[in-house]
């Protein structure tokens, strides 16, 4: 078992680490707790000399549970014959970005599964409306794999990031959680977000079934190649209509080590407190803002529409109206050393390209 603390100083010093270093680091800290307050200190150090106690808040828009993909964890997938479908038209969504707008969000996110009724054509019209009507805002998008031209419009739209998470880098790990995807095109459209100009994001899931240490080495190798400037990773949390419905759910404290080891490798990167992590340990998730997290992304789906997108079993799903949910998440943060700004949020060290 390798020395945690020698790698982790060369983490430090370099900036990046080998294969066979990540998984010793891993498997280290994995087995010894008593490591994870000098990382969790070294995290949070990081964590306030990039961004402060500043935490970034997007507004969650989750514009239809339609999907074509037929991804094994995931409960909108077409596996499950049971979910009521739905899809917000863009008048809705344009009104809920408006209702955002008073609330006082500048940071607002579309997401969604590959659902082929949002064409290049309808997208771009889309984006277009809300940034003339907002030019203020970041406008993020999170709608799966397109093709790069599909991509280049959307970004010349006003688009400003694209969130697709990679998963798992493990070949095998990915090609039987997605029978009819290619990790392959995975990886290369979210290099083609890169060349594109986007603020990329990416991630992957913790604690699926068959994940191993070396699987989560692949997964910092990966993200060392993409440099993206958001990071998102959460706990797999099985749902009772898809192939994986008996599976056990990850584990929360190894979400926290790799949060913190995120922040400690990608010191600028912006990194999500998940609401999955909440869902699991409903502490963990404004916790994990001094572990090196310093996004939250409040839900102002329509009501109606809220318990339709259910990726997993248990979500958490605020009942809350949008003023009241945010007045909370400003008090929970609070509670927890943290600042909730409003604004952007860009990635500290990004340099936009012109569109």
């Amino acid at each position: 078992m390798q020395d945690s603390t020698h790698l982790i100083d060369r983490l430090l010093t370099q900036g990046n680490l080998s294969e066979p270093d990540w998984k010793g680091l891993l498997e280290t800290l994995f087995i010894r707790e008593s490591e994870e307050q000098m990382i969790r200190e070294i995290a949070r150090k990081i964590q306030l000399e990039s961004y402060g106690n500043r935490v970034f808040l997007r507004a969650l828009i989750e514009i239809s549970n339609y999907c074509p993909n037929g991804c094994k964890y995931c409960g909108i997938s077409r596996w499950n014959g049971s979910l009521s479908r739905y899809r917000l038209d863009p008048k809705t969504i344009l009104e809920t970005v408006h209702l955002g707008y008073e609330l006082g969000y500048r940071s607002f996110v579309l997401q969604g599964g590959e659902d082929p009724f949002f064409t290049d054509e309808i997208l771009a019209e889309l984006i277009e409306h809300i940034k003339h009507e907002h030019p203020d805002i970041a406008l993020t998008l999170s709608i799966g794999e397109r093709p790069e031209s599909s991509y280049r419009l959307l970004f010349k739209a006003g688009a400003d990031r694209y969130l697709l998470r990679h998963e798992t880098a493990d070949k095998s790990l990915y090609k039987w959680l997605h029978p009819n995807m290619s990790q392959a095109n995975r990886i290369e459209s979210l290099r083609s977000l890169k060349r594109v100009g986007f603020q990329t994001g990416s991630g992957f899931l913790v604690g699926l079934p068959g994940q191993t240490i070396t699987a989560y080495a692949k997964d910092f190798m990966l993200l060392q190649e993409l440099q993206p400037e958001m990071i998102g990773i959460g706990p797999f949390i099985p749902h009772c209509m898809t192939p994986l419905a008996l599976e056990n759910p990850g584990n929360v404290r190894e979400v926290k080590l790799l949060l913190m080891l995120l922040r400690i490798a990608f010191p600028n990167a912006l990194i999500p407190a998940t609401t999955a992590l909440g869902t699991l340990d409903p502490t963990s998730r404004f916790e994990a803002l001094t572990l090196g997290a310093n996004v939250l992304m409040p839900n102002i789906t329509p009501m109606d529409n809220r318990k339709q997108y259910t990726l997993y079993d248990g979500k958490r799903i605020s009942q809350d109206e949008s003023a009241d949910e945010l007045k909370k998440i400003q008090s929970l943060c609070e509670q927890y050393g943290m600042r909730v700004e409003l604004s952007r949020g860009d990635h500290n060290q990004f340099i936009p390209k012109c569109k």
